[in-house]
């Protein structure tokens, strides 16, 4: 009994153990059951989203659709291609009618009614079809609306639809069991699709008390009835784009039930515990060793030392003492996999901290660009207005060159202020045309500083190669993207090689979606790892990496194959494992008409400044009262001057509230020239729209170094890129007054 009532104890806290553990199971089953599909089905919703988000950047969408339709006909295309191996469909929206839909008739070209086109992305209720719409050809979907907006308003609504019977076969391929319950709901908590009886539920709102805590929380398990009425225990997890997957079983599942084993191993114990009551006088000495020595074994265990296993002529003891042995390796495997896991931990928080700090460091190094390049644009503004004053002087002709100097040396300047805006997030890029035999060896500099010494860069293109029209900016950043992979793929050095040259048609034939015309390759190879063939078909997925924890992102090879979509072309992959990796780019190639473009990357681009010339008769300013608004002193003193040199009557301005002190009280002013950029609480836009409002007649000339602040600007006001040739702010003054 001594021994045996012990066991019977351990016994029944074993079979508590069994029925917890056998709960935990069932929980963790449901949990991940339903994260797993939680993740699916989002996976499936951002895959149209960005199916809708890429169409509705398509320049096809920039004109009046109503009125051309072989353009319609040329998107709905690209919207067909874009749907390949996807079920649903795609519509185009204006607020009256259906423009496309690539169902095509009847649903292309109906009259719809009238509504409020969508301002913002968004995912749309589940639409149910009715018997009669059935009948009629219509399908229950649930719609995903982009907002298609040129020049800051909507003009049309792309809607990219999912199918319920699509999330069906979804969850289908996951069914537990025959009783278990798996259902998707949209943001409301409408039923999407269900299984089991998939058919019979969507458009059903899920219970009360489920919706209840869809709304306090983002996932957790709860008891619920099913909408079969049977109580159910359901573990539910709500994905970012707002969708839930709720995955359930019977109650009476989870709760368990007393297996026939347990029966058994109770019986069998009643029977030992009568047995030790007939041999237990006979055991009792021959009991005694074998108990001391599991007493021992249990000091060794609990001292977390190896438990050593011997024969004590007790089977049960022997048994009970291998079982130590059993479970202080385990506790040992267990502590050493914990300080593993703590050590990774420790390394991916410290990692963490290193990439916030970075971060930081680098938003910090581009706000002060942003500044340094403000003020080194006032001071070229007041080198190019002082130089200017030099050619009218009477020694001008003896001062030829070093004035002409000067003005290069501001060209050179006003370029290195456009990059570092760029560095600093002020410089909006945009396409241009691009000459690879110039723009690829231009490179080769900066590739090999980012590289290092040990891999070398090679770049060879072919003499005939076409011009491309891409933005330069989002290029370079490709192809750096690509290069700094081949460094990743060599850690003991190598060679990364770019060859550019026309595309064949051999090179076209693994492309079958791109639009007929002549295209541009580029290929970016490298001797390093390769690529395995399973992971091949991912690498252009967006978060996919091969690279260990905190050593990339996952968004280079995505942003590659973004940028040649959005260009019009695409990417691809090449490997061989062991031999290296070969990224080919293919791009559209630019159109004759425009072969005297840019031909260079955005650290080479044309400087608007040129040589400064005598402004004509006709941009004359003589006795025009000018007010010339701008927070540096300097600049508005040597612009002032500039404009008297040519007769104008000056006036200045620190800021807004003086200027409009100014405005009311002075005879009248011709014309108000001022800076965008200027401390207080108004700003220069904010000035000119309020005399808009005080003075209507009173023209006014914006003049800033900030893309963003220009593109704010315009369309309301006449607005000049700081610092500003004298001819064309001569030229744009005299408009303004004589207009």
């Amino acid at each position: 009994m001594a021994v045996l009532l012990p066991g019977m104890l351990g016994v029944a806290w074993l079979i508590r153990d069994t029925f917890l553990a056998e709960q935990q199971v069932h929980v963790r089953t449901l949990r991940d059951s339903a994260r797993a599909m939680a993740l699916g089905i989002d996976s499936e919703l951002l895959r149209r989203d960005t199916i809708a988000h890429v169409l509705a950047q398509s320049i096809l969408l920039d004109g009046p659709l109503q009125t051309d339709r072989a353009q319609l006909a040329r998107f709905e295309q690209i919207a067909i291609r874009a749907l390949s191996g996807i079920d649903g469909w795609i519509e185009l929206r204006s607020t009256e009618r259906v423009l496309i839909d690539t169902r095509g008739a009847p649903f292309a070209g109906r009259s719809i009614a009238t509504h409020a086109l969508a301002d913002a992305p968004r995912i749309g209720p589940l639409w149910v079809a009715s018997a009669a719409e059935v009948a009629a050809g219509a399908v229950s979907h649930v719609p995903l609306l982009q907002p298609v907006q040129r020049g800051g308003a909507t003009q049309y609504e792309l809607i990219v639809t999912l199918l319920p019977a699509e999330i069906q076969r979804i969850i289908n391929t996951q069914a537990q069991a025959p009783d278990w319950v798996g259902v998707v709901l949209d943001e409301r908590g409408t039923v999407v699709a269900r299984y089991p009886d998939g058919a019979a539920y969507p458009g059903h709102p899920a219970t009360p008390d489920l919706r209840r805590h869809l709304q306090e929380s983002r996932e957790g398990l709860v008891q619920s009835v099913s909408l079969g009425g049977q109580p159910t225990a359901v573990y539910f997890s709500r994905a970012p784009m707002g969708w839930s997957y709720v995955a359930g079983m019977p109650s009476e599942t989870l709760a368990g039930g007393v297996p026939g084993t347990v029966w058994r191993i109770v019986f069998g114990a009643l029977l030992l515990l009568a047995l030790a009551v007939v041999g237990a006088l006979w055991l009792a000495k021959r009991i005694i060793r074998p108990v001391s020595d599991l007493r021992l074994a249990a000091q060794q265990l609990q001292s977390g030392q190896p438990v050593d296993v011997h024969a004590t002529g007790v089977a049960e003891c022997d048994e009970v003492r291998v079982a130590f042995a059993e479970a202080a390796t385990a506790i040992q495997h267990a502590r050493s996999d914990l300080e593993i896991q703590v050590a990774q931990a420790v390394q991916r928080t410290r990692l963490a901290e290193q990439h916030a700090a970075q971060g930081q460091r680098v938003a910090a190094v581009g706000r002060l660009t942003g500044g340094v390049a403000h003020d080194f644009n006032n001071l070229l503004g007041v080198i190019s207005n002082s130089a200017h004053l030099l050619q009218r002087h009477p020694a001008a002709a003896e001062l030829a060159g070093p004035v002409a100097a000067i003005q290069r040396a501001v060209a050179t300047g006003s370029q290195v202020t456009q990059n570092l805006l760029r560095f600093a997030g002020r410089r909006p890029l945009r396409a241009q045309q691009l000459r690879l035999s110039v723009a690829l060896p231009e490179m080769q500099d900066l590739l090999h500083s980012m590289l290092g010494r040990h891999v070398t860069v090679a770049v060879q293109v072919a003499a005939d190669t076409a011009p491309v029209h891409v933005d330069a900016a989002e290029l370079e950043l490709a192809l750096i993207n690509v290069a700094m992979n081949a460094r990743d793929a060599m850690p003991g050095g190598g060679e990364v090689r770019f060859r550019a040259r026309n595309a064949d048609a051999d090179d076209l034939a693994d492309s079958p979606t791109l639009a007929p015309g002549r295209y541009v390759l580029i290929m970016v190879g490298d001797d390093g790892v390769g690529v395995a063939p399973e992971v091949l078909t991912h690498v252009f997925e967006p978060f996919f990496t091969t690279k260990g924890l905190g050593q990339g992102s996952g968004l280079g090879l995505s942003q590659v194959h973004g940028f040649c979509t959005q260009a019009g072309g695409t990417a691809r992959l090449e490997s061989t494992p062991g031999l290296g990796t070969t990224v080919v780019l293919l791009l559209p190639a630019a159109g004759e008409q425009a072969a005297l473009a840019l031909a260079c990357l955005p650290s080479a681009a044309k400087s608007p400044l040129g040589p400064v010339a005598a402004p004509a008769a006709k941009h004359k300013v003589d006795g025009a009262s000018v007010l010339v608004v701008d927070d540096n002193e300097a600049l508005s003193a040597a612009t002032a001057a500039v404009l008297t040199a040519h007769g104008a009557l000056v006036q200045c301005a620190a800021d807004a509230k003086q200027a409009l002190a100014l405005i009311e009280t002075g005879t009248g002013f011709d014309v108000v020239l001022s800076d965008v950029m200027m401390p207080g609480a108004m700003d220069g836009l904010a000035l000119a729209r309020r005399l808009r409002v005080l003075r209507p007649a009173l023209p006014v000339i914006l003049i800033t170094a900030f893309s963003e602040a220009a593109a704010e600007a315009q369309g309301e006001f006449k607005v000049l890129r700081k610092p500003c040739p004298q001819d064309h702010l001569l030229h744009e003054l005299h408009d303004a007054i004589n207009t």
